[in-house]
C-alpha cells in the first residue's frame, strides 16, 4: 500500500470566524494536518495555541512572522483581505507554498499581482469555495442562454454585518457569468444603485443588491423576471464549513502542481464556465 503524506496546510487569519473553521476541518480530516497559523501583528491570539478555541492543543502557535508560520508548509489557505493577501502572496512565492484564495474585494491591480505569481506557485483563487454555489454557477450560465430576451436580471446577496466589501465576490461573479453567457462583460452592464427618479429600467442591465445584517453566513438569488412568470435560483448557506470543505478540496488539488492559476471549476471538474475572472 502506497504511503501519501498528509497535506500540511497554513491558515491565515487564524483566529477569525472562517480561520476558525478551517482548522476544525483539517484537523477532522484524515489526509490533512495543520502546519502553520498566521494572524494580523497585534492581534490577542498572537502566541498562543491554534486550537485553543477547541479545547486542544495542537503544537502550532499563531504568529505574525509570515515566513516562520509559512516554514514547513505545503500550501496556505486564506480568507482574509486584499491587502493581507497580498503580503502573503508574497512570502509564498517567495517559499514556494501554493495558495488557496478565497479573498474578495480585490481590484484589477491587485488581480493582476495574482496572475503574475501563478508563473511560480500553483494558485486556486475563487469568490466562493462552496460546492453547491459552483453548481449553481453553471446552473446561472444555462439559464441565462435559454432566457436571453424577454427577462430581466436582478442579483440578491444577503450576508453578515461584518462584511466590509459589496456586491460580495459571489453575487459579482454570478453577474460574470451570466453576462458572458448573453455576449455581454458585466461592467458594462452592471447598475448597482438606485436611487430617486431612475428612469425605465435597461433590459440588458444586470442589478444587484446587497442586504448586511445579523450573522447571515452568506444568500443569493438571481431573479429572471419575464413577462407573467419570473424564474428564481437560490443558493443559501448556513454554515462555513461548506466553505472550509471546498476550500480542502481546493488544497488537495494543489497537491503536485507547480505553477498556474485555476478556480473551483477546475477543482470540481465542472469544465470552464463563460466568465472565468477572479475575485
Amino acid at each position: 500500500m502506497t504511503f501519501h503524506p498528509p497535506h500540511r496546510i497554513c491558515v491565515a487569519g487564524a483566529s477569525g470566524r472562517m480561520g476558525q473553521m478551517l482548522i476544525e476541518a483539517i484537523r477532522a480530516a484524515d489526509d490533512c494536518v495543520l502546519s502553520g497559523a498566521l494572524d494580523m501583528a497585534g492581534s490577542t491570539a498572537i502566541g498562543t495555541d491554534a486550537c485553543a478555541f477547541m479545547g486542544h492543543s495542537s503544537g502550532v502557535s499563531i504568529t505574525a512572522d509570515l515566513r516562520a508560520g509559512l516554514q514547513g508548509s505545503d500550501v496556505l489557505i486564506d480568507f482574509t483581505r486584499p491587502e493581507g493577501t497580498l503580503a502573503h502572496l508574497q512570502s509564498c512565492s517567495a517559499l514556494g507554498i501554493n495558495l488557496v484564495i478565497g479573498t474578495t474585494g480585490f481590484s484589477e491591480q491587485q488581480k493582476d499581482a495574482v496572475r503574475a505569481a501563478a508563473e511560480g506557485i500553483a494558485i486556486v483563487m475563487a469568490p466562493n469555495m462552496s460546492v453547491g454555489v459552483n453548481v449553481t454557477l453553471m446552473l446561472l450560465q444555462m439559464a441565462a442562454r435559454a432566457l436571453s430576451t424577454g427577462f430581466d436580471i436582478e442579483i440578491v446577496e444577503a450576508h453578515h454585518r461584518h462584511k466590509v466589501d459589496a456586491p460580495s465576490g459571489t453575487a459579482l461573479k454570478m453577474g460574470e457569468v451570466i453576462a458572458a453567457a448573453l455576449g455581454r462583460e458585466l461592467k458594462h452592464c452592471a447598475v448597482y444603485d438606485r436611487q430617486g427618479v431612475t428612469g425605465e429600467r435597461d433590459p440588458s442591465s444586470i442589478g444587484f443588491a446587497s442586504i448586511r445584517g445579523g450573522d447571515i453566513v452568506g444568500d443569493h438569488t438571481v431573479l429572471f423576471a419575464g413577462t407573467g412568470e419570473r424564474i428564481e435560483i437560490t443558493h443559501k448557506s448556513s454554515s462555513r464549513a461548506t466553505y472550509a470543505q471546498g476550500s480542502l478540496r481546493a488544497a488537495r488539488f494543489l497537491a503536485g502542481r507547480k505553477d498556474g492559476l485555476f478556480d473551483m471549476f477546475d477543482v470540481l471538474g465542472l469544465g470552464r464556465a463563460d466568465a472565468t475572472s477572479l475575485a
